[in-house]
């Protein structure tokens, strides 16, 4: 099976060039990219992409509100009774541009190990 491509959202909605004050780079080689993200309660995260599938690590949990491009809510949190505790490991594939509100009353801290290359 060929590598999967990433989607082709214009590289100014990359999570570092659209939202660096959010996302910071731990690690990056041609194979992975780790992203160190913070979002505090109140904030919201300017429209932006991850263009390729990630492993998730919670390490602080915070109710959110994921919007699309539209302002169309794709996710509200706050619907679901059961949260991820911390130390929760989650799977994602790639995120098309979005938003991400913090309506919790706490930061939301996640590590991202995005695959560049997914097989």
């Amino acid at each position: 099976m060929p590598p999967t491509t990433p989607p082709d959202w214009h590289a100014a909605l990359d999570a570092m060039i659209a939202a660096p004050a959010y996302h910071s780079v731990m690690l990056e080689n041609d194979a992975v990219r780790v992203l160190d993200t913070t979002v505090p309660p109140g904030h919201t995260v300017p429209l932006h992409t991850h263009r390729w599938p990630a492993v998730h690590y919670i390490l602080a949990w915070s109710d959110f509100i994921r919007r699309d491009h539209t302002g169309t809510i794709l996710l509200d949190t706050r619907n679901n009774p059961q949260h991820p505790p911390e130390g929760t490991t989650t799977w994602s594939g790639p995120l098309a541009p979005h938003t991400l509100e913090n309506v919790g009353e706490s930061s939301l801290r996640v590590l991202s190990v995005e695959l560049k290359n997914p097989t």
